[in-house]
């Protein structure tokens, strides 16, 4: 045991991570040259599109210090906010970690986030300046940013470059020397915790585990704690490239184990995993349960998908924890699930997935958060859908979720940041000075405010340097009503929001002119109105499309076109009773770019 390290990469979006995990496996001849490619990790074919990694990957590679055989197993995490959650569950599942900052950018607010995160799990944490070989570097600077936030010497942070190779060697000589070996006893009863965990079609679902205590062979029958399902060890083995089977696994290594498990909801992440002839006493404390920040209704496109699209759920979700459904259904949808995301990339990234891997075509309505609605005798209701609304006569109040926002920007943007955080009803906590130009400023804001469109428009006043970090910070009461849109006077649920008081008639009317330019037209008038309850607060009209029934009625008497017109108007008005109107995808998504 003496001999492994577990460890971990944490950094911020785009600081190099997966570009230092890549010359880390070239390094120790991990992956050969042959196939050896840019994010080598990342194994989505949306990760390399976008550049980003989604889901954090676990490799082992053996490496030789000082006449000795080393074995460390590699976690390369996220950095984007929205997949945090991915972050905490690596770590939770390391020694160590090294924390990467790039040498143009400097601290930013996910670096700070995600080591806050590490500190909390008592991680050693190992200070790498990344991307030192750019013209654009300030390495004097980003090493006094990060010898503030850490408290460290300047000599332990190591200068490296993930493009170059420059100071890999260092790294890897830092990990064996600062890393504490993994503590546990391998003659203890079996604890395995579930880190991860994926569908393969052929052989069912497969677990990542890290052995904290006992010892796993092959063919062991073991027990999954929380859920109480007992299965055999078909294989066990460890994560190269490709998963490698072994006989044994001893506590401190990191493994997967295949037992033929066919329903996703038999294996949980944070589980543990146990003998059934010498169980452990109690399960690890695996992770705090995830909680989601955005909701939206996902709706299959063919009513007879519904099916398909649960059990497309389920698959992902034991991809990707942190996505919740629960089934709903709607009168302008049918049936569909109530999914919860961490946020709008993670909203996103799911619906593309939906695509991509499970061939499912969908509609997502209008994202929004969970509120808590009192009614006149003080009993709560949690709403995450505005369709859920007791009626207004019963409300007492309602509290909507605040969330505490870190910024991280140089301080040219300032006045443009206040000026959006105050726009969406933020409230100013504080600001400091991190070093030179960079500060930081504390708000807090309404989740609801934040979830459509408040990071794209960070990034574009900010030109791309703000950094946004959040974290949820309790629930506030407001004054908030719900808006609903109506077409030829029948409600169109999927589209009803929750919104401000001072927002909403600007808000109902600008939703009524985007609809004008996306319904297509039919052969009758389609009133689009917004309401509040029963006050229509704006209106606007799709005119119908129109031809010249008069045309063959040319001389004789004008009765006759008259009697003509008649009948094309009572032909309209049975038309318009029974008459729908599609509301196409387009419109569900133009609600969120409203601006």
């Amino acid at each position: 045991m003496k001999n492994i390290r577990n460890f971990c990469i944490i950094a911020h979006i785009d600081h190099g991570k997966s570009t230092i995990a890549d010359r880390l496996l070239e390094f120790t001849n991990t992956v050969d040259k042959k196939d050896m490619e840019n994010q080598v990790l990342d194994d989505m074919e949306l990760e390399k599109e976008r550049g980003i990694t989604i889901k954090s990957h676990a490799i082992q590679m053996q490496y030789r210090y000082k006449s000795e055989q080393y074995t460390l197993n590699l976690i390369d995490t996220p950095g984007h906010v929205d997949f945090s959650y991915e972050v905490s569950r690596s770590i939770a599942a390391c020694e160590g970690a090294l924390l990467i900052v790039d040498a143009s950018q400097g601290v930013q607010a996910q670096t700070i986030s995600n080591l806050y995160m590490a500190l909390e799990h008592d991680l050693e944490i190992i200070p790498v300046m990344n991307k030192c070989d750019m013209e654009s570097a300030m390495p004097d600077m980003v090493e006094d940013e990060i010898v503030e936030l850490l408290g460290c010497k300047r000599e332990e942070i190591i200068r490296a470059s993930g493009k170059t190779g420059m100071g890999v060697e260092e790294i890897l000589n830092a990990i064996v020397e600062r890393i504490p070996a993994p503590k546990g006893d391998p003659n203890a009863p079996l604890q395995c915790l579930v880190f991860d965990s994926v569908f393969n079609s052929f052989r069912g679902i497969i677990a990542y585990f890290k052995v904290v205590n006992g010892t796993i062979k092959k063919g062991d029958l073991v027990r999954f704690f929380n859920t109480g399902k007992e299965y055999d060890a078909d294989e066990i083995g460890i994560l190269k490239l490709d998963m490698q089977p072994t006989q044994q696994l001893s506590a401190g290594n990191v493994g997967y184990i295949i037992s033929g498990i066919k329903t996703s909801t038999e294996v949980k992440v944070g589980d543990t995993i146990t003998h059934v002839a010498q169980p452990c006493d109690k399960a690890i404390d695996g992770f705090e349960e995830v909680k989601p920040m955005v909701f939206a209704g996902v709706y299959p496109i063919e009513a007879e998908d519904y099916e398909n699209l649960r059990a497309s759920l389920e698959k992902l979700q034991l991809n990707d924890a942190s996505l919740t459904f629960t089934p709903e259904s709607s009168v302008a949808l049918g049936f569909g699930f109530r999914c919860g995301f961490l946020g709008l990339l993670h909203m996103e990234i799911v619906q593309e997935r939906l695509d991509r891997e499970f061939n499912m075509d969908v509609i997502t309505t209008v994202p929004n958060v969970s509120y808590n609605v009192y009614d006149k005798h003080h009993n709560k209701i949690e709403v995450h859908n505005p369709a859920g609304m007791p009626d207004v006569a019963m409300i007492d109040h309602i509290e909507e979720p605040y969330i505490r926002a870190s910024i991280i920007t140089a301080t040219t943007y300032i006045g443009n940041i206040m000026t959006l955080c105050l726009g969406k009803r933020g409230e100013l906590v504080k600001q400091e000075y991190i070093s030179g130009n960079r500060v930081e400023i504390l708000f807090d804001l309404p989740l609801g405010e934040i979830v459509i469109d408040f990071y794209d428009k960070l990034k574009s006043i900010s030109k791309g340097y703000a950094s946004f970090d959040y974290h949820a910070n309790g629930f506030r009461q407001s004054d908030l009503i719900k808006l609903d849109i109506l077409l030829n006077g029948e409600q169109v649920d999927a589209l009803s929001t929750l919104t401000h008081r001072s927002n909403a008639l600007d808000f109902g009317r600008r939703m009524c002119e985007k609809l004008k330019e996306l319904l297509p037209r039919q052969q009758f008038d389609i009133a689009i109105q917004a309401a509040i309850g029963q006050k229509i607060i704006a209106r606007e009209t799709v005119k119908q499309v129109r031809k010249d029934v008069t045309a063959k009625c040319y001389g004789g008497d004008v009765s006759r076109k008259r009697k003509l017109l008649e009948k094309q108007k009572r032909g309209k008005k049975r038309m318009k009773q029974i008459g729908n109107v599609e509301v196409p995808q387009k419109a569900f998504l133009a609600v969120l770019k409203l601006d």
